[in-house]
């Protein structure tokens, strides 16, 4: 963004013209941080709960931070550092934003989490297929012939994206959508397919098996570039289109004209959305659909390749999402299912404990032991609102003794806090930044003054280590003081180990990283053990105890399971198949325009577009249930249930009802009451998105 200050206040946003990933504007969302900093429902002052009334009251800094020490004093005398749990979401990126590991380490330890709610089983499958996750440059899709949009509504959650398919549309390129939704994005399409949540893995593979039917393969970049093709094609084959049809409710015609855009109509590019890697089989589900394109020859080449994760800018080992999204300190490589004692090691030496998925924070929390858990700090996220399982997390929280969130606003998050502590917003302190989608590193420099009394993080961690009493010479380079300069001094360290980079080259504008590949993997080089694409990876199965060929399986919930089967999750009771049936409908809760997951709906400039949840059904549904446009329906199944009008959507599969996520309990409850913990097949992604429910309307509603 281009900021324009006038009286020290924040008059106007523009796009930056030198960032080529984004320069036609600002979306609302962007727009929206003006009311986001001046909002008059930003927490300006620390806030203590009066624990008679249950209602926040104002304390001075000093008063916060004595009530910090004297509790994190308290537990490590008595329970050990590791009775504290520090989670730490993804709300806010950069170096700075970094620091908060180094502060637990200095206070001997602490207790996190691994695992992501966003997209780990993606970028794990990504890295043994190619062994890196990048993307070419964004306007590279632009040079696409046929770009699939898999999963992905990228004309309400990646506009930016949308103007470079655009123009590829315009010059005579064909756009394909997967959704069970028809959205805005496919107004533009070939063709719009719609299958059954959860089963995307089955449709890749009989488009696979069709394109080798076909001869459409690149025979040979296959046999330069490719490892465990002859395997692959022998299993592909076994998912015939009918039986993925069958499997899908995608017609075998759509199938059949599907495969032969993709083996005929290259270059190719496939952009996969978050959403359908965060079901119990998704890790193989991705590695299935990558296969597509690498039997066609699709990687390595202008306007084809696999459109997912850039991490190219991410080159600071502080701010960089591993593997699978590990702690620092996390030992990767000794990762995979067997159990919490033997997969999940630190390094030795290492007094931070990383034993709590975030997919399962819940019930791992209350499981805790040896020592259990007394204290939670939390900030960048809303993990009541957020993570799988509600209610359990809400027992978490609330089994504590004591709880710190830092936070702009008064999250579902924060009510439960018993201090929470003001959080800064981008324009208040000068930081350095990548990025997940496009290339640029850059800098985020501070604009004005933190409104009242706002400290941003870095500097409570700083007064904090000097209240415990640790000295300049423990804090030098780890937590910078306070001042413009210190920060300043910090960045400019981590910066001067890369050539070129620096504050006085980033001020000039967004900087390509070293070594950039605007088509990535134009050489053809793969870090997978093999040096190729791996399309039979014995990484996969002795990591993650998955085949070692991308298959197909049901995901845990779903209609498909028989009720003679009996299949569970890695840490819940079995879910039989006269279980599942007895809630028909699958419960999408994909993200929307106008927000990221629960933060924005707060503001008054985005809340004018709908400032309550509702259910979309198809009418099919609705009529089988006498519900009608705008009725009064619960959506539930056995973990939970909301009630919410109903709108009827045509272009909605049967069999689907959607509520976008992200909504606050005060504004009528979290999606995440109807979602159980559990696991991706890999990755240790959180698989929210297996979950039936059922719809009634509401008696007497009318």
């Amino acid at each position: 963004m281009v900021v324009e200050i006038e009286d020290g206040r924040i008059r106007r946003l523009e796009a930056h013209p030198e960032n080529r990933a984004t320069p036609e504007g600002i979306c609302l969302k962007g727009l929206s941080y003006y009311e986001r900093v001046y909002s008059p429902d930003r927490i300006l002052h620390p806030l203590r709960k009066n624990q008679g009334t249950g209602e926040f009251e104002r304390v001075s800094w000093n008063e916060a931070l004595d009530l910090i020490v004297e509790n994190l004093e308290r537990f490590r005398v008595d329970s050990g550092p590791q009775s504290v749990l520090y989670y730490a979401g993804s709300g806010t990126k950069g170096l700075l934003n970094g620091v908060g590991m180094d502060f637990w380490r200095l206070y001997g330890g602490c207790t996190t989490t691994y695992g992501d709610l966003c997209w780990p089983a993606g970028l794990e499958a990504t890295r043994l297929t190619l062994g890196d996750n990048k993307h070419s440059a964004p306007w590279d899709i632009a040079e696409a012939r046929l770009i699939v949009m898999w999963g992905k509504n990228a004309s309400e959650t990646n506009i930016h994206q949308m103007a470079f398919v655009e123009q590829a549309l315009d010059g005579g390129a064909k756009l394909v959508v997967i959704d069970p939704r028809r959205t805005q994005t496919s107004e533009r399409a070939e063709l719009l397919i719609q299958p059954r949540p959860g089963t995307d893995g089955a449709l890749a593979l009989a488009i696979a098996g069709l394109i080798i039917d076909n001869r459409w393969i690149d025979v040979k970049f296959v046999s330069d570039h490719v490892l465990g093709f002859e395997r692959f094609s022998a299993s592909a084959r076994g998912m015939t289109p009918e039986r993925a049809a069958e499997i899908t409710d995608v017609p075998v015609a759509y199938i059949h004209r599907l495969a032969e855009l993709i083996g005929t109509h290259g270059p190719v590019t496939i952009s996969p959305g978050f959403g359908m890697q965060r079901f119990t089989n998704s890790g193989q589900t991705m590695r299935s659909i990558l296969a597509l394109l690498a039997i066609t020859g699709n990687i390595g080449k202008p306007g084809a390749g696999w459109v997912y994760a850039n991490l190219q800018s991410q080159i600071f080992d502080e701010v960089k999402d591993p593997i699978a999204c590990y702690p620092p300190g996390f030992a990767t490589a000794q990762m995979g299912q067997g159990g919490l004692d033997e997969n999940l090691a630190v390094d030795a030496e290492d007094p931070v404990r990383v034993s709590i998925s975030t997919a399962l924070l819940g019930q791992q929390m209350l499981a805790t032991a040896d020592p259990p858990l007394r204290m939670a700090w939390v900030e960048r996220g809303n993990p009541v609102t957020q993570n799988p399982e509600t209610h359990t997390v809400l027992d978490a929280f609330r089994s504590l003794e004591f709880v710190v969130v830092i936070d702009q606003f008064l999250t579902d998050t924060a009510r439960e806090a018993d201090l929470i502590l003001p959080a800064k917003t981008m324009f208040e302190q000068s930081d350095v930044i990548g990025a997940y989608w496009h290339p640029y590193i850059q800098i985020k420099q501070k604009m004005i003054e933190p409104l009242g009394e706002v400290k941003p993080e870095s500097e409570v961690y700083y007064l904090l280590a000097r209240r415990l009493g640790f000295d300049e010479e423990a804090l030098a380079g780890r937590i910078p003081g306070p001042s413009d300069a210190e920060i300043e001094s910090f960045l400019e360290a981590r910066l001067a180990p890369f050539e070129g980079l620096s504050l006085a080259e980033l001020r000039k504008g967004p900087m390509l990283p070293p070594d950039h590949q605007e088509v990535a993997f134009s050489n053809f080089l793969f870090s997978t053990p093999s040096g190729k694409i791996e399309l039979y990876s014995e990484e996969a199965a002795a990591r993650w105890d998955v085949e070692p060929l991308p298959t197909f399986t049901e995901p845990v919930e779903s209609l498909r399971v028989q009720e003679s089967s009996t299949v569970a999750g890695p840490t819940e009771p079995a879910v039989t198949g006269a279980e599942s049936a007895r809630y028909p409908l699958h419960f999408m809760t994909p993200n929307t325009k106008n927000r990221i997951h629960s933060q924005f709906n707060n503001l008054q400039m985005i809340r004018q577009f709908g400032d309550q949840p509702f259910v979309l059904m198809n009418p099919d549904d609705a009529a089988a249930r006498d519900i009608r446009d705008g009725d009064l329906a619960e959506v539930f199944n056995d973990r939970g249930r909301l009630r919410l009008g109903v709108r009827l959507e045509n272009g909605l599969k049967a069999g689907c009802v959607v509520v976008t996520n992200g909504w606050w309990i005060s504004e009528g409850g979290t999606v995440n009451f109807c979602s159980i913990g559990r696991e991706t097949d890999m990755g240790h992604g959180a698989a929210f998105h297996d979950n039936m429910v059922d719809v009634r309307r509401v008696a007497g509603a009318d």
